[in-house]
C-alpha cells in the first residue's frame, strides 16, 4: 500500500508538470474543442478549449507502469506482466480516442463514425478478453456474501467484451462539464485499489492474489494522474480531456473490474457514468415510443440538471457526492 500511495503522488506530480507545456503545444497546433450546436447554450464560450487532455493522464500511468515492468526484469517485483493488460487497453483506446478527438477537431463532423468506431471498439475489447481468459486464466466473478470466487467459463468472454466496450462509453458520456469525467474516475480507480487491496487477503485459491494486489498500485497511479488533470480541468477548464482521457479511462476500469473478479460491482461504483448512459438510453427510447416527446430537458443526464438551473460546479459537486457514496457502498459489498 505504500509503494502504491507513492506511485500514485509520483503520477499526479508528473501529470501536473508537463500539465501547462501541453496546453501550449495545444493551442500552438490548434487543437481546440468543436462544441455541438444543440449543446446547452452555456458551453459555446468553450469553444477553442485545447482537447485531448486525456494525454496527460494517460502518458504518465504508460510510462510509469512501463518503468515498473522494467524493473521487474531487475528483481524488483512492484508489478506483475499482468498489470501489462490493461495498460494496453488504456494505450490502445486512448489511441482510437485521439482519432476521434483529432477528426473533430479538422471539423470532420463531430469526430469518428460510430459505426466505424464501435466495431474497433468491440474487436480491441473481444482480443482483450481473450487474453484476459487463456493467458492471464482470468474467467471467475465475486458474488458478495459468497466466500469463493465462481467460475463461469466462457460465458465471462462476452460479459468481458460487453463490460469494457460499454465502461468506454459510459465514462465518455460523462465527460461533459469541466471536472466531471476526471474526478468520477478518479474516485472509481481509488475504490477498485481498495477492493483489491482487501480482496488480496481474501482470495482463494492462493495463485491469484497476486494478479490483485498489483492492481492497488495501477489503480492508484491512474488516480493520481486523473487528480493532476483535475487542476487543469476544474472550472473554467483550460483543457478538455477528451475521447483520448474517456475512452482510455473507461475501458481501462473495466478491465480492472474484470481482472479483481468484482466487476458485479463496478455498476455500483460507477454509478454516474451509468447514469449518463442509461439517461441516453432512455431519452432515444422515450423520444422513439412516444414520436418525438422527451424524457429529459437533454441527455446524458448532466444536461438535464443544466437545463434545470443548476450551475456547472454545483452539478460536478453533487455527482461527485453521489460518485464517492457509490465508491463506499461497492468497497461494503465487497467486504461482505
Amino acid at each position: 500500500m505504500r509503494t502504491a500511495l507513492f506511485l500514485g503522488g509520483l503520477s499526479f506530480l508528473l501529470a501536473v508538470v508537463w500539465g501547462s507545456p501541453l496546453i501550449h503545444l495545444f493551442k500552438h497546433y490548434g487543437i481546440g474543442k468543436q462544441i455541438r450546436i444543440e449543446g446547452p447554450a452555456t458551453h459555446q464560450v468553450k469553444a477553442g478549449t485545447p482537447t485531448m487532455g486525456g494525454l496527460m493522464i494517460v502518458v504518465p500511468v504508460l510510462v510509469i507502469t512501463a518503468a515498473l515492468n522494467i524493473a521487474n526484469l531487475l528483481g524488483a517485483t512492484i508489478v506483475g506482466k499482468s498489470i501489462l493488460v490493461p495498460m494496453t487497453a488504456m494505450a490502445v483506446f486512448a489511441a482510437l480516442g485521439a482519432v476521434d478527438d483529432l477528426m473533430g477537431v479538422r471539423g470532420k463532423r463531430e469526430g469518428m463514425l460510430a459505426r466505424v468506431k464501435f466495431p474497433i471498439q468491440v474487436t480491441v475489447a473481444t482480443l482483450i478478453a481473450l487474453i484476459l481468459y487463456f493467458v492471464a486464466d482470468i474467467h471467475s466473478v465475486v458474488v458478495p456474501t459468497m466466500p469463493n470466487k465462481i467460475d463461469i467459463g466462457l460465458l465471462w468472454i462476452p460479459i468481458a467484451v460487453f463490460i469494457i466496450v460499454a465502461t468506454s462509453n459510459a465514462v465518455n458520456m460523462t465527460d461533459g462539464l469541466d471536472g466531471l469525467a476526471g474526478i468520477i474516475a478518479a474516485t472509481a480507480f481509488m475504490a477498485y485499489a481498495v477492493i483489491a487491496y482487501l480482496q488480496s487477503f481474501q482470495i482463494e485459491p492462493l495463485p491469484e492474489r497476486p494478479v490483485v494486489s498489483y492492481l492497488v498500485p495501477f489503480c492508484f497511479t491512474v488516480a493520481g494522474a486523473c487528480m493532476a488533470f483535475l487542476w487543469f480541468n476544474a472550472h473554467p477548464a483550460q483543457m478538455f480531456m477528451g475521447d483520448t482521457g474517456s475512452e482510455a479511462l473507461g475501458a481501462t476500469l473495466g478491465v480492472v473490474a474484470l481482472m479483481s473478479g468484482q466487476w458485479l460491482l463496478l455498476p455500483i461504483v460507477a454509478l454516474i457514468p451509468v447514469s449518463e448512459t442509461l439517461s441516453v438510453t432512455l431519452q432515444v427510447g422515450y423520444f422513439k415510443l412516444t414520436k418525438s416527446k422527451r424524457l429529459f430537458k437533454m441527455a446524458p443526464l448532466h444536461h438535464h440538471f443544466e437545463l434545470l438551473g443548476w450551475s456547472e460546479t454545483q452539478i460536478v459537486q453533487r455527482f461527485w457526492l453521489v460518485g464517492i457514496w457509490s465508491a463506499m457502498v461497492g468497497i461494503a459489498l465487497a467486504l461482505l
